[in-house]
C-alpha cells in the first residue's frame, strides 16, 4: 500500500504474532486488568500509555485477548474519554508545535510542508470522526484555537 503523502510504498515491518487465546504465561484476569486500566486511566495516562504499561510491567500482551475488549473501549464504558480522541489531539500538538516553530523560523520551507501535510491529516480525520458522530456535527479544526483544547 502507497503512504498518504508521498509516491513511494511501505517497507515491511515486524507483525504482532497471531493469536486466539492468552498465551499461558499471561496475566489473565479480568477484573484487575480493567481495575489497572481505570486506575491508570484517572492518573492521566493515555491509552496507547495503558497498553505499554500493562505490557512492560503487568505481563499483558494483549489486552483484547486478555479481557474481550480493547483499551479504549473499558475506558469509555467508565465515562473516562476525553473529548477529543487521541490520535486527533496527538496530530493537533504535533501541528501546534510545528506553528510554534514557524513563528520563529519563517523561511523554514520543509516544516511549512509538513504542517500542511499534518493538518490535512487533521481534517481527515475530524471529518471522520464527525461522521462517526464522536465529535459534534459542527466542529471545526482551528488553529488558532487548538491550543485552547489540549490545555484541557
Amino acid at each position: 500500500m502507497a503512504r498518504m503523502h508521498a509516491r513511494r510504498r511501505g517497507i515491511a515491518s515486524s507483525v504482532r504474532p497471531y493469536r486466539k487465546e492468552v498465551p499461558a504465561w499471561s496475566n489473565s484476569d479480568v477484573k484487575e486488568i480493567e481495575g489497572k486500566i481505570i486506575e491508570m486511566r484517572k492518573a492521566g495516562l493515555s491509552c496507547a500509555q495503558i497498553g505499554l504499561v500493562l505490557r512492560d510491567k503487568h505481563g499483558v500482551p494483549n489486552v483484547k485477548l486478555a479481557t474481550g475488549k480493547r483499551i479504549n473501549a473499558i475506558v469509555r464504558e467508565n465515562d473516562l474519554d476525553t473529548d477529543i480522541p487521541e490520535d486527533l489531539r496527538n496530530l493537533m500538538h504535533k501541528a501546534l508545535g510545528m506553528r510554534k516553530h514557524l513563528e520563529q523560523n519563517k523561511k523554514d520551507l520543509h516544516n511549512k510542508r509538513q504542517l500542511q501535510l499534518t493538518e490535512a491529516k487533521v481534517r481527515r480525520l475530524v471529518k471522520y470522526y464527525v461522521g462517526s458522530k464522536r465529535l459534534p456535527t459542527g466542529w471545526v479544526y482551528k488553529p488558532e484555537t487548538a491550543e485552547i483544547l489540549l490545555s484541557r
